[in-house]
């Protein structure tokens, strides 16, 4: 099998609509894919019923976005219930809070001299999902004041930049517990190495269950690593794309194999 466990929509900040996404991966030979948009089930939910009558299998997934005193941080939830009334609770929380935190980030670039509607930044997002900071930085580009997505980052609302807000959603314990009770598999999204030895025994002792290794672009000594600290706390292994938009290239240039993640998809009975 053909897998990608880490794909976004426009349910959050991704660039292609989930039944076309859906369709895109199946033309691509993708047999089995997780939708995990940022603190939304509406694109894995889109996503699965798209699915039905092709040869392709979602998992069911979500990203969801934390925050400790020192970083930020993602945890994937694999293989969660879609109609749990607490995480649908959570995304509704997570919306208004992503809205708040945009609204914060706009007054910082006002005063800075750049102007920017929240109404562009809701369009840059199709006027669907939640609105994160990917969207403030195509709204940045449009309005002339950043040469790309990437300069918008680094030069206003990348982590340390001026405009920059942390998010003000749950801690990671908080995530790694509203996936479990859900039914999920909470996965660490793409571990920086540097930060393995501090915090993966926090997480662990948090109840974290794997941690996302294969990933595009990876150096060997990286991917060794992340295997290695996986094991030797008897973690899960995962892999993915973190696929949002055609920039990276055709959804489907980069795939995991089933041996490397065969215990994770074995959880969910694939």
């Amino acid at each position: 099998m053909d897998i990608d466990l880490h794909i976004h929509t426009t349910a959050s900040d991704g660039m292609l609509p989930p039944a076309d996404l859906v369709k895109a991966c199946a033309a691509a030979s993708l047999d089995v894919i997780a939708i995990a948009d940022h603190d939304t089930l509406a694109g894995s939910i889109e996503a699965i019923e798209a699915a039905r009558g092709l040869p392709i299998h979602v998992v069911p997934a979500i990203e969801i976005s934390a925050s400790s005193p020192d970083c930020d941080l993602h945890i994937l939830g694999y293989f969660v219930d879609p109609s749990s009334a607490e995480l649908r609770a959570y995304t509704r929380e997570a919306k208004d809070a992503r809205e708040r935190r945009l609204a914060e980030m706009l007054d910082r670039l006002h005063a800075q001299g750049f102007r920017v509607e929240f109404d562009a930044v809701v369009a840059a997002s199709d006027g669907k999902g939640t609105v994160g900071r990917p969207h403030l930085a195509r709204a940045l580009v449009k309005a002339g004041h950043a040469s790309s997505e990437q300069d918008a980052f680094e030069r206003f609302i990348g982590n340390a930049s001026p405009a920059y807000v942390p998010n003000s959603l749950v801690n990671p314990e908080e995530a790694i517990a509203l996936i479990a009770r859900a039914g999920g598999v909470p996965v660490w999204a793409h571990p920086p190495v540097y930060q393995l030895d501090a915090l993966l025994p926090v997480l662990v002792g948090g109840g974290l269950k794997g941690i996302e290794v294969y990933r595009p672009g990876m150096l060997v000594s990286k991917l060794m690593r992340l295997e290695a600290a996986a094991r030797a706390a008897r973690l899960l292994l995962s892999g993915g794309s973190d696929w949002h938009g055609p920039d990276a290239g055709p959804v489907g240039t980069f795939r995991v194999r089933a041996e490397q993640v065969a215990e994770l998809l074995a959880v969910g009975g694939i």
